[in-house]
Parts: structure tokens; sequence; C-alpha cells
């Protein structure tokens, strides 16, 4: 049966402007250079595997107290399997690197669809952001240790922003294969911590970590609250559509292959240590080390050099994280400007290259900014060299995980409404069980957060700062709506574009509001670029 798929188009916008020196505003992002490998290795960086097992598992076996974390990741990744089923779907209609913003406009209207662009943009934007804090302080406290050379936090997140930025304004495919060679140095370190704790292993080859009582306890919200962050990123496939081999079999199968990997590694990965460690000592242990129980634990059991490899590794492995979320911002600030509902030249790309330069060069602008901000604020803080950490890092990813769950719950509405106008010969299942599910598990989750955020952000007791975060995410979403409105009343050939993937005009020159279409009709005012529509089988 054939349905109706959204391409992007490389067509000049109404209106548009000529090109200038490098940059094309005519132009659309580098079509069909990457393959499955390679959107499996750049959703997988953005989740970064050894990341999560230094920081992630040891802070989750801490703050929950309890020992069911393997049976938490294994949840989760069911749940987020789920949730690919009807988010694959709907990736193999529409071709947007907008994803999320594409994805509501279509199934639930194009307001909302504003109001999820922005909503994305401020999450992964401080996702990004956010890792910087680690990064930098990771980098210098190695430097220091092994060096003797003593740089601030600051200077080495700079150093690391230079070479995100040009990578970020460079061919798609040299971050994919930078990001490859880092993500596989990544599993190899993780299993060689997974080989080195089923060694040792003080109390056995144990189950317990497994057994259902020591994940259905008190202390699950705050298990399932740290542990959705782990998989952050597993949908930014989509964000790629424009650039992979095949979108329509490319990215649904990217997505289905990332999310098992992840949560079969983050669950393995889990238990071992939880073995390696001792299941009746990895919690207090977790309390006492933190992030810093996996190198110490290599530092007892693997020798020193194992252990300097591992924490240069992990350096490498936020290095990843930071080019995979770099990437995400650049293409949604590519596809907002390309239909002109942000200013248009954030829809430029280069000439030759075809990356989003203007939108890489945003974020990375941004970045700077937060950066500088960060270190004046840590001049003589108390909090000392861990400034970044607990406030930079943990402040912003996870206020920008936050954001993220939620729009996963809407886009699985989302799913429901597309599927509902033009169901395609999809099953059920595809079309509304498994969104459905999603949806509630993740709005479950979501809620989870939001009441555990103190925890979350390493409040001791009430924090009004556990307030202000969420609540400055949301409004993120509340302030899209109102320009998605201004929009349609007042620049209607812009509005009738928003999601369609194609260059429109700013349509300044509209002569009025008009009425709302239903989500997926194309309303055509003048000066409205129509979306390419191609006839595919669903």
């Amino acid at each position: 049966m054939s349905t109706s798929t959204t391409s992007s188009g490389n067509l000049p916008a109404s209106g548009g402007a000529p090109e200038q020196g490098h940059l094309s505003e005519h132009g659309g992002l580098d079509r069909r250079t990457l393959t499955v490998p390679a959107l499996v290795f750049l959703i997988i960086a953005a989740s970064a595997p050894l990341t999560v097992l230094a920081g992630g598992v040891p802070t989750t076996y801490a703050v929950a107290g309890l020992t069911g974390v393997p049976l938490a990741y294994v949840l989760l990744g069911v749940l987020l399997a789920v949730f690919a089923v009807g988010y694959g779907a709907m990736s193999a209609r529409i071709t947007n690197a907008g994803a999320f913003y594409a994805y509501i406009a279509d199934g639930l209207g194009r307001r909302q669809g504003i109001g999820a662009s922005w909503l994305a943009l401020v999450s992964y934007n401080a996702m990004q952001i956010g890792l910087y804090g680690l990064f930098g302080f990771a980098l210098s406290s190695f430097l220091e240790a092994r060096l003797g050379l003593a740089l601030p936090w600051w200077a080495c997140a700079l150093a690391a922003l230079v070479l995100v930025g040009v990578l970020g304004i460079s061919r798609v495919d040299l971050s994919a294969k930078v990001i490859a060679v880092l993500v596989a140095l990544e599993f190899l370190v993780v299993i060689v911590v997974d080989v080195v704790s089923l060694t040792v292993a003080p109390e056995g080859i144990s189950a317990q970590p497994l057994m259902p009582s020591e994940f259905l306890a008190p202390g699950i919200g705050a298990l399932l609250a740290f542990g959705i962050a782990a998989f952050m990123g597993f949908e930014s496939g989509a964000i790629y559509s424009e650039e992979v081999k095949d979108p329509a079999r490319s990215v649904p199968r990217a997505t289905f292959i990332a999310v098992l990997i992840i949560s079969v590694f983050y669950a393995v990965s889990a238990w071992a240590l939880a073995v390696g460690v001792g299941p009746g000592q990895i919690v207090a242990a977790s309390q006492e080390l933190g992030p810093d129980l996996v190198f110490v634990f290599l530092g007892e059991h693997g020798g020193v050099l194992l252990t300097d490899i591992a924490q240069v590794l992990f350096i490498t492995s936020l290095l990843a994280a930071l080019i995979a979320f770099h990437n995400a911002v650049a293409r949604y600030f590519f596809s907002l400007g390309r239909e002109s509902v942000l200013p248009r030249r954030l829809g430029a790309v280069g000439r030759r290259n075809h990356a989003p330069v203007a939108g890489s060069l945003t974020q990375s602008g941004l970045a700077v900014v937060l950066v500088a901000a960060f270190a004046v604020a840590g001049l003589n803080s108390e909090l000392g060299p861990l400034f970044p950490v607990l406030t930079l890092f943990t402040w912003l990813t996870n206020a920008g995980a936050f954001g993220l769950i939620f729009l996963l719950a809407i886009t699985s509405l989302a799913v429901i409404g597309h599927f509902r106008r033009d169901p395609g010969g999809h099953s059920a299942w595809v079309r509304w069980i498994a969104p459905a599910v999603s949806a509630l598990g993740l709005g479950a989750v979501f809620v989870l957060i939001l009441v555990n955020f103190d925890v979350l952000i390493g409040a001791e007791g009430p924090s009004l700062l556990a307030v202000v975060m969420p609540a400055i995410i949301l409004a993120t979403g509340v302030l899209g709506l109102v320009w998605g409105e201004y929009l349609r009343r007042r620049r209607p050939a812009v509005f009738a574009g928003v999601g369609s993937g194609r260059a429109v005009g700013d349509g300044r020159s509209g002569t009025g509001p008009q009425e709302d279409a239903e989500p997926g009709q194309t309303v055509q005012p003048e000066q409205t670029v129509e979306p390419e529509r191609t006839a595919e089988h669903g």
C-alpha cells in the first residue's frame, strides 16, 4: 500500500538568499553517506558505554541502594525497544533531520511540533554542554596525575570544543569514522573490565543482582530514573535520516540494533561489576568510591597500565558523546533554519561538504558562552576541582535527560496520531498498541525523574534547583508553542511548511492569519514550498 512520505529536498527556498562564500542556503545535508554500522556507532557514541560503566553504574548502585541495577537496564531496554516499534515505522515514512520536531508536527500538529523543536534544542544542548564539565575535569585530573601538567578544567573543555567544532563542520562520515574507532575502544575496555570482574569474583559467580527481589524494592524509582539517562541518544538515528543510505530501512534497523546492544551490554557489565566487587559489597563500595570505583578496582586487579588505559578511554568516551550530541544539535538548527522556523541563516550548509555549518557554529558558540560562564562562577568555589562535575555536568545533563524523556513520551502519542490518519497496512501493534505502551511507560519514568530530581542533581534535602531546572526545560517547550502560534497568525507561509523538510521562505509577506490544519495536512498559502511527496510501500 502506498503511503505519503515527507522527504527533504534541496530546492531553493522561496525568495532565498544567494550562495555566499563557502556556505549555501540552497543546499541540503550530505545525501546517502552513512551506512547502518556507521549509524549504529553514532547512536551508541551518544550513550557512551564506558562513561556509563564508570560513572552511571556505580552512581545508580549508590543512590538506589539496590543490587538490581542489571534488571533495570533490561526493563528499560525492553521499554525503549517497544518505543522503537512505532518510532521506527514512522521514521520509514518521514525523512527529516528534525526528527522529534517533524514527527510531532505530523502526528499532533504544527504548533506542537514547533514546541517540541524548542524543547529538543534546549535538551540536546544541555546534554552536550554539560558533558564538557565532566570531560574538562577528567582530562585535567589525568594530565596532572600522570604528567604533572596543571591545566584548568575549562582549558581542557575548550580544547575539546575546538576539536568537536572542527568535526561538526566537516563531512558527517569523518565524524562517523572517528566515533567508530572511539566506540570500538570503549567496548574493548568494558569487556576487559567484565572479564577481570568475573575472574576475581570474591563471593563467586552470583545471580543475586539478577533476582527480581533485588529490583522490586523501595528505591526502584531512583533506580529507573538514573538508569534511563544511560540510554539517552539511542533515538538519534532519525536525526541522520537525510544522510543515511536507504533511510526507510536503515534508521529503524540501526535504532533496534543500538537499543539491543546498549541494553544487553549495560546489563551484563553492571552484573559483572557487582560480581567483581561482590554483591554484598557493591552498594557500600559505590557509595564510598562513586565514579572512581571502576578505576580503583582495575588498579587493584589489573595493574597501573590497564587503569591508565581505561582512564584515557574514559576521556575519549566523553569526546565521542560530545561529537554525537553536537551533531544532533547542529541538525536541529539546520532543519528549523531551512524551514524558516528559526532564522534562515541557521539552515546554511557547506557548499562542498554539505555539513550543517551554521548550526554547528551556533552550537559551538553556545558551548563557549556556558563553559566560560561556569569557569568564572567556579573561581575560588568551595567545591574545588569537582565544581564542573557537580554543577555544569550534573545540572545540565540531568535537565537534558528530563526533557528528552518527555519528548519520547510525546512522540509515542504522535505515532498514534500519524497512523490513525494513515494506517498504511501496519498492524495494530505498530499503529497504537506499542506506542501506547511506550507512552505510558515513558510517562511513568518521566514522573519518577521529576520526583527524584533533587537526588539526581546531588541536592541534600529539598532544593530550589530541583524545581527551577525542570521548569526551565518545560517552559522552553511552552515558549515554542507560543512561537508556533505567532507563526500561524503572522507568517502563515512558514507555518504551512513546518515539518515538511523543504526550504521555505521567511513568509513575512504573508497576508494574515489562517486556520490551523489537521496534523499531517499541508496548507498552501502564497510563497509556501509544498513538501515533496513520494510513493513508498508501507
